[in-house]
């Protein structure tokens, strides 16, 4: 525990009193000695407490970790979202094949589930062993950034996809 330290003041005779009519009011103070007095309390544990590290739990279920509040479905699709969004540019940008299109393909269909499969073993290794993404974050690259960045992935595939739709042309050719 930290050292606590708390101040009481006591105040000895410290009454005001009114003086007078006419509306001249005066305070009676006390002799020096008795105006203040401090006590100072402190309180120290027996042995002094190192923080707990942050050591992993011995292992999480699958059923945790897949849980719809868990840690691993938002960073798998996170994930898997970035790969996508990142992919579904570079091959509208070297082929011209839109994002529709490259999900209608065979190609694209195959190349969807296994980064799938890889990237949610990936993910959840991890997590079962009992390591979180928190733990392992750096000073650039954090679990928090991590998120916002494949949030921001989610909707750019979603962007693509409407801009796609709309104008009837994928995004690179518009």
């Amino acid at each position: 525990m930290a050292t606590m330290t708390m101040a009481m003041t006591s105040f000895a005779g410290a009454a005001v009193g009114l003086q007078g009519a006419g509306g001249r009011f005066a305070a009676r103070t006390p002799p020096l000695a008795l105006r203040r007095r401090a006590v100072a309390v402190r309180a120290q544990a027996d042995e002094p407490s190192a923080p707990q590290p942050n050591k992993p739990k011995a292992g999480t279920s699958i059923w945790d970790a897949l849980a719809f509040s868990g840690p691993a479905p938002e960073r798998i699709n996170g994930r898997l979202a970035m790969v996508g969004f990142v992919t579904a540019l570079a091959v509208e940008a070297g082929r011209g094949d839109g994002l529709l299109s490259q999900l209608g393909s065979g190609t694209g269909q195959a190349w969807f589930a296994y980064t799938v499969a890889v990237l949610s073993v990936a993910s959840l290794v991890p997590l079962l062993q009992g390591e979180s993404a928190e733990g392992r974050a750096g000073a650039i690259m954090n679990a928090n950034a991590e998120l916002w960045n494949g949030r921001f992935a989610m909707l750019g595939l979603v962007a693509l996809a409407a801009t796609e739709i709309v104008t009837g042309a994928p995004f690179i050719n518009v």
